[in-house]
């Protein structure tokens, strides 16, 4: 894997890092070019990690997240990446208190992962389409959760991500988001990775619930009244990064799993976590 900054969002001191992770058969350049990342960061002023998978290391340029050595704290990819976010704490670009990790499919479940094994690291996750940490050892059970076979319940989803790592803190806010015709990963990932971070959080059912230009937003407050778990389905969309290249929300540009559907999941998601304007 290899990891690279967006020079529009470099900055002059430390302050917000996200790190973003593409999908299968992408590259770091397309999922910035469809999400927008640089955009948002560059008018917002916080960095930017883009990692990139090596074909090398999986020949349909997939994150690993459904092989056990590449998902386990200090090992495989979630310790490579975990060392290229403490490099750019060291040397003062990013503030070890405001990292966020968000992907896209194979990125989401690496992100994933990444929130279970190294949950002191980030401050927020946003998980796009993507699956829950820790639920397959092999492609075939990858697949087979993919498409909602043999999915934990709650407790056992949140247990992975307890043992995953020694955490004794507060656990990350997280952002999901997912199309609700997604047949490549089915709705029913996101409502396993939902039920899971719940159950971590201690909180129960969700606490509010809205339309937003048609599609169904729920929150997760805690008993102060924030927000610490957001759910974004996306209405009729398929599998893909939701955003748009028009109005207010335009960031980014549709394309191959870059998906027109009237909302920025990249605004909204950094808006979510306090590094940018709440729209």
């Amino acid at each position: 894997m290899t990891g690279w900054q967006s020079p529009r969002a470099l900055v002059s001191e430390a302050s917000a890092l996200v790190v973003v992770l593409h999908g299968c058969s992408q590259n770091a350049v397309e999922i910035d070019h469809g999400a927008g990342w640089s955009t948002l960061a560059a008018e917002a002023g916080f960095a930017l990690l883009f990692v990139e998978q090596a074909r090398r290391n999986n020949p349909n340029l997939c994150f690993n997240w459904f092989q056990p050595g590449d998902v386990r704290r200090g090992a495989g990819e979630v310790e490579s990446i975990r060392q290229m976010v403490a490099a750019l704490v060291a040397d003062g670009t990013a503030d070890p208190a405001r990292v966020f990790v968000t992907g896209l499919s194979a990125g989401g479940a690496m992100a994933a992962s990444l929130l279970a094994t190294a949950p002191e690291v980030f401050a927020g996750g946003a998980i796009i389409a993507g699956v829950a940490h820790g639920i397959a050892g092999s492609v075939g059970e990858g697949l087979d959760r993919m498409r909602g076979a043999g999915l934990p319940d709650a407790a056992a989803l949140a247990a992975r991500v307890r043992a995953a790592s020694p955490h004794a803190g507060p656990w990350p806010r997280l952002s999901v988001w997912h199309g609700s015709a997604d047949y490549t990963v089915v709705p029913a990932n996101a409502e396993a990775i939902l039920a899971g971070w719940a159950h971590l959080h201690g909180l129960a059912a969700p606490s509010g619930a809205a339309r937003i230009n048609g599609h169904l937003r729920r929150v997760w407050r805690d008993a102060r009244g924030v927000e610490q778990i957001e759910a974004h389905i996306i209405a009729g969309m398929g599998h893909g990064l939701p955003m748009t290249g028009i109005g207010p929300e335009a960031c980014g540009t549709p394309g191959a799993f870059m998906l027109e559907c009237g909302l920025s999941s990249t605004r909204r998601i950094a808006a979510f976590w306090g590094i940018a304007p709440k729209l």
